[in-house]
This record gives structure tokens, sequence and C-alpha cells, in this order.
């Protein structure tokens, strides 16, 4: 494939490529890099994923505890637990 000397850009369009998927935000954040990291690695070990989907589960995750009373959490790990006892 050759470069050609000049492009119509006439129609071209500013911003994302790939428009985002309903029930979505695209937002720009800055992590610290041991962070990402940690995160990639985890879905890497996993076999494979998105690492952005994880971090988005950790924070629900973080939500969920935050408005869950202490006997929820309580109930929730003594199920836990009476599981792995078997």
């Amino acid at each position: 494939m050759t470069m050609k000397k000049e492009y119509d850009f006439k129609k071209g369009k500013r911003g994302a490529v790939l428009s985002v998927s309903k029930g979505k935000t695209r937002i720009t954040i800055r992590l610290d890099e041991d962070v990402v990291a940690w995160f990639k690695q985890e879905v890497s070990d996993a076999g494979g994923g998105n690492y952005q989907s994880l971090i988005n589960l950790a924070l629900r995750e973080y939500i969920v505890q935050q408005t869950e009373s202490l006997e929820d959490t309580l109930r929730k790990v003594i199920r836990e637990e009476l599981q792995h006892a078997g």
C-alpha cells in the first residue's frame, strides 16, 4: 500500500473512534502505575479478560461494602466460612 500525497478529511470527526457502550461513561483517570500493573497481572493470571472491568468490579464491591450493614457483612462472612468448613 502506498501513501497518498494528500488525504481528504472533510468528513472526518473529532473524538473517540469507538462509541461508549450504553450504561458506561468514558472518563480519564490517573492511577498509580503499580495499581494498574496489579490489575493487569490479575487478569493475565486468570487467563485473560479486561483489567478495566476488574477495576470496575473492585469499585462496585467497595461501594457495596460501604453501604452494607455490619449485620449483613457478618452473615455473609459466616456463610462463606461455613461453606469452606464443609
